[in-house]
């Protein structure tokens, strides 16, 4: 009996040790070969002001906005931009007085002028925010701009943010600039659960590889873009039949940036400085909800993606500490070693985006906590998926693509 315990002990050790070894060389993988996803110096690139600055149409898409506009209304409205451009913020059924409060706020201050519309409800297969893109574009079209600025009703815009982008995007010959922008962290479950958000999404979407060409030949395998901030050629987003094209689509940016792409565009990414957002989520419940609302759509309402990503997630987060654990519990040297390099060379890899936050690097070694919540919210999001209570935009919910949005 002692015998059959002993050699039990030793093959569940063995088993630890090379799922630790696995989980090192995936995090070797992931910071060798992952398009260096945890650096953050991609900033906007080299830019020269234009001789002539072209025409550009802001569209705002906003739905019962009323909290955060005044702290972000007023940046897009003072924009230091030489050339012409106005502001159209869209109202999608607004009951908290969302656009006449916009009017008051551009009413106080000069600046650059404002339409405020309203789009009526969104037909049968589209989402509320891009049906309401989609007439401000509509109304956009008559100015003949040629770059509309795409940018959500939380964003907080620095005076020089639009005349940055445009620079960008005429130096580089970009179809789209977008700047992921840097979101609140002032509560606690902001410190520990934001930075890690676009840590993620930069892990899926390695920034240096979107706005590559290799040989010459622009390629769509990675694109990608943040909704917050999308500076996009307006015959850019004709060619790519933007945004009937993506029209069902709810993480709409990813959506837009492919579909740019793939009709032969050049698509760019990178962090902000001075492009923020004045959203505050103080409670795990509204970051749950902010990353539980389309984590599955994210999967293509897939339950076989489902599965490989919670396994890749307890695999790549959870493994190297457990392992740790283990091997000092059960005498598994080489368990607790592979756990340890494999956890360090993860909190290495996040500490830069700590950094990017200006917050305290001791953060780093809760990685593995903060990857559980998003495992959980993850779950949680098929599991509403498959009641009916699909992803959702502002109290709209889309149990399925192309279903009619319902009020909630």
């Amino acid at each position: 009996m002692g015998q059959t315990a002993h050699v039990s002990a030793d093959a569940w050790t063995s088993v630890v040790t090379v799922v630790s070894a696995l989980s090192l060389a995936a995090w070797l993988w992931l910071l060798l070969a992952q398009g260096f996803f945890w650096r953050t110096d991609v900033r906007l690139p080299d830019r020269a002001d234009p001789d002539v600055w072209p025409p550009v149409c802001v569209v705002v898409p906003a739905r019962d906005e009323a909290g955060v506009l005044p702290a972000s209304l007023p940046s897009l409205l003072a924009q230091d931009y030489p050339g012409r451009a106005e502001v159209f913020l869209i109202d999608d059924g607004s009951t908290d007085g969302t656009g006449d409060l916009a009017r008051d706020l551009a009413g106080r201050r000069d600046g650059l002028a404002l339409t405020v519309a309203s789009p009526g409800e969104p037909p049968a297969g589209w989402t509320g925010k891009l049906w309401a893109v989609r007439h401000g574009i509509h109304l956009a079209r008559a100015r003949e701009p040629e770059y509309l600025l795409l940018t959500d009703a939380d964003i907080a815009h620095a005076p020089d943010s639009l005349r940055q982008l445009v620079a960008a995007a005429r130096t580089g010959g970009f179809d789209v600039v977008s700047q992921m922008a840097r979101l609140r962290v002032e509560s606690a479950w902001e410190r520990l659960v934001v930075p890690a958000f676009v840590y993620f999404f930069a892990q899926l979407y390695p920034f240096r590889r979107i706005g590559k060409e290799r040989a010459g030949k622009r390629t769509t395998r990675t694109a990608a873009a943040a909704g917050g901030c999308v500076l996009l050629r307006a015959d850019a987003a004709e060619r790519a039949r933007i945004p009937d094209a993506i029209r069902h689509a709810v993480i709409d940016d990813v959506a837009l940036a492919r579909a740019v792409k793939g009709s032969g565009g050049r698509v760019w990414l990178g962090l902000a400085d001075g492009v923020d957002s004045v959203r505050p989520y103080p409670r795990l419940h509204d970051l749950w909800r902010m990353v539980s609302r389309s984590a599955y759509a994210q999967l293509r309402h897939n339950p076989l993606l489902l599965a490989g990503t919670v396994a890749g997630l307890a695999l790549v987060y959870l493994v190297p500490p457990a392992a740790v654990v283990a091997g000092a519990v059960a005498g598994g040297t080489a368990a607790a070693v592979c756990g340890a390099a494999a956890w360090l060379v993860m909190a290495g890899t996040y500490a830069p985006m700590l950094r990017y936050y200006r917050l305290p690097l001791w953060l780093a070694p809760l990685l593995p906590f903060t990857a559980f919540l998003y495992l959980l919210m993850t779950v949680d999001s098929a599991v509403q998926h498959y009641r009916g209570r699909g992803a959702a935009w502002k109290g709209r919910t889309y149990a399925r693509p192309g279903a009619l949005p319902d009020e909630g």
